[in-house]
């Protein structure tokens, strides 16, 4: 492997979430990984201008920062509160130096049954923080996740609902995030993938593979690329064709992992990319 042949690679912390953050920079510094994802709270715990010093002096770029969102309550003193800590992840996100905040958008509220309400107060939201962002440097990201989480995580299920609430804004302020585990069981996502390509709206592209039988905690049940039902190259070939040439994240949330020697798992799944996207 090479620097040039992982070049548009980016390692999620997520996937190797066994590693310090200085380890993680030292993996990937020494595999010639140039980008990585990071998620707050590891930051937070490292200190986000101690991070963003440790990144920016391995030279390593910030594809994204996750997370933002949880943006379906109805109380006003925890709308209040979600807005505020989103202001927050904008803010820690400029001081990384990645353009781009993942928004997991929140599921329904306890006692709740209201799905188009909850997406309401998502776009009520948006139009507070997208402003707010674009001042920064950073673009809100909408991901959808797969429908399973609609309760508890996130009440945008398709690409299109993603859509639906991310053109209500102008570009720069909202896109969509194009999570290949979430999708690729949706016939209509490769339409909304070129429609966000017209739009200027993808903001990121992740990958993670669909294995089964998923674990009983399902969150933690993303597969390694290359062991499950997802063909990564075509998803590739969609969102290059939608426009997108920017970095390619692998986030996989999964315990035998994070199980493993955490600087192997990177080595792996470089590899894996190279022999099952690239």
């Amino acid at each position: 492997m090479t620097t040039n042949e992982l070049a548009r690679f980016s390692l999620n912390q997520m996937t190797v979430k066994q590693l310090s953050l200085p380890d993680l920079v030292d993996a990937c510094t020494e595999l010639g990984v140039r980008n990585a994802g990071l998620w707050r709270e590891p930051v937070r715990r490292y200190g986000v201008e101690a991070a963003a010093r440790l990144v920016r002096d391995a030279g390593l770029n910030v594809t994204t920062l996750c997370r933002g969102g949880f943006l379906t309550a109805t109380d006003p003193a925890r709308r209040a509160a979600a807005l505020d800590d989103n202001r927050a992840a904008v803010d820690e996100a400029a001081a990384l130096g990645t353009d781009t905040l993942v928004l997991v958008c929140g599921g329904l509220p306890d006692g709740s049954k209201d799905l188009h309400g909850a997406r309401e107060r998502i776009a009520d939201a948006l139009a507070v923080l997208g402003p707010y962002a674009a001042e920064r440097g950073v673009r809100l990201a909408v991901e959808p996740l797969h429908p399973m989480f609609a309760a508890d995580r996130c009440v945008v299920s398709t690409l299109a609902q993603a859509l639906d609430l991310a053109e209500r804004f102008p570009a720069e302020q909202v896109g969509v995030t194009v999570d290949t585990y979430h999708i690729w069981w949706d016939d209509q996502a490769p339409e909304q993938i070129a429609r966000a390509g017209a739009g200027g709206r993808i903001a990121a592209f992740q990958l993670a593979d669909w294995i089964t039988p998923l674990p009983a905690g399902v969150l933690n049940g993303r597969g390694q690329i290359g062991d499950g039902a997802i063909d990564m190259r075509q998803w590739k070939k969609r969102v290059e064709a939608a426009g997108y040439t920017g970095p390619i994240e692998v986030e996989v949330f999964n315990e035998e992992l994070w199980a493993r020697d955490g600087k192997q798992v990177v080595a792996e799944t470089a590899r894996r990319f190279l022999d099952h996207v690239m």
